[in-house]
């Protein structure tokens, strides 16, 4: 599960990703970009879909 870790300073947080966390965003940006050749189709899918991490 990922796990957010707390900035000190109150600016962004740093996200700890599990091995399973990585293999589960790469296996839906696959999902997503299947077919797609062209970088700007594959930025578009992306922007228009929420990929989600249990937060540990």
């Amino acid at each position: 599960m990922a796990r957010i870790i707390d900035s000190s300073t109150g600016t962004r947080r740093t996200i700890k990703l599990s091995t399973d966390d990585i293999i589960s965003i790469v296996q839906e940006y696959q999902r997503l970009s299947r077919g797609l050749k062209h970088l700007e189709e594959i930025r578009d899918i992306l922007e228009n879909n929420v990929l989600y991490l249990p937060e540990g």
